[in-house]
């Protein structure tokens, strides 16, 4: 759609568990035609992926073209690409501390200097979560201050925040 041709696609991006089963088997098929189970998995899976859905990408793309987005989305798919597709990328502490910003109360005060502190433990917490020291991963963290499994490709509105109890 964006000018990238190119087409890969896994036995496990089949989601009908009796289809990915038997294409499983074929491609595990001890045979002299090894290949040629191979191609005709990958053939099925072009099918399964694009050309059974054509309509439908079609309908995508000519709703697209009709906003005049689709012309951007070809001419600057470099651009628009991190935004609009998803990538698995692993979450990292970097990641957690730039989202969440904290407020942090005037400095001088001496509530920040308890909330720099805190955000020092913080940070070790992250990258030893970062680094599987710890019996909570970066994903199940984000899962319970956000809800979300992963990062949005195009962020989180509003952006989350740390707030501080300051508890005498």
């Amino acid at each position: 759609m964006i000018g990238n041709p190119s087409f890969s696609a896994t036995v496990e991006d089949v989601k009908d568990e009796e289809i990915g089963k038997v294409l499983q088997q074929v491609l595990e098929a001890e045979s002299e035609e090894c290949l040629q189970n191979q191609a005709f998995v990958e053939e099925y899976l072009k099918w399964y992926i694009i050309d059974r859905n054509h309509s439908a990408i079609q309908r995508f793309k000519d709703g697209l073209a009709s906003l005049g987005f689709l012309h951007a989305l070809q001419q600057h798919s470099s651009v628009l690409s991190p935004v609009l597709c998803f990538s698995a990328k692993a979450l990292t502490a970097s990641d957690f501390e730039t989202l969440f910003r904290p407020d942090l109360s005037p400095a001088g005060n001496n509530r920040r200097q308890k909330e720099a502190k805190t955000l020092g433990f913080l940070a070790d917490y992250l990258l030893d979560s970062e680094e599987i020291m710890t019996a909570v991963s970066l994903e199940e963290l984000l899962m319970f201050a956000t809800g979300l499994a992963a990062l949005p490709p195009a962020g989180i509105m509003p952006p989350p925040r740390l707030e501080f109890l300051n508890i005498a």
